[in-house]
């Protein structure tokens, strides 16, 4: 059964996501054996770079601004999970790294599958493994032609 996924873009106005494409990548992922998120719905949130500092603040007593957080769901509610990324974030880091908005925005969602999928990042050895992954990850969704589309509206 395919996963079912609830978008939440309401609070970045600006973002258009396409939601057929955003289906297609977690398709791919989830039917990628070499990792395992729980199955269920899964939540995606995405937000500006102050509504997620909040919730960092709020959650994990952390005030500063982030890329991405997960929330683990409950198996027992048929709940994956939930990710919220910064959009702010992606436009302000993708130039950093040579990238398109997209292809960063895409990187904190699979970032924040992997943690549902059990990886963390919390020491330097966890941390080179979730780079490893997700740089995996990435290949496999851009050789399956499955990378999400988004776009920022003026």
């Amino acid at each position: 059964m395919p996963r079912i996924l609830q978008i939440n873009a309401q609070q970045y106005s600006r973002l258009a996501v396409n939601e057929p494409s955003l289906e297609r990548c977690f398709a791919q992922l989830d039917g990628w054996k070499a990792y395992h998120a729980p199955d269920g719905e899964l939540s995606l949130v995405f937000l500006t770079d102050d509504e997620l500092a909040q919730i960092h603040d709020d959650f994990l007593d952390d005030p500063t601004p982030t890329d991405v957080i997960t929330f683990p769901g409950d198996a027992e509610m048929d709940f994956a999970g939930e990710i919220c990324v910064s959009v702010d974030r992606a436009i302000s880091e993708a130039p950093k790294h040579g990238w398109s908005f997209a292809e960063e925005l895409t990187l904190y969602l699979v970032h924040g599958w992997l943690h549902l999928a059990g990886h963390d990042d919390l020491d330097d050895e966890a941390r080179a493994e979730m780079r490893k992954a997700e740089k995996l990850c990435l290949e496999r969704l851009k050789s399956m032609d499955a990378m999400p589309s988004f776009t920022l509206n003026s």
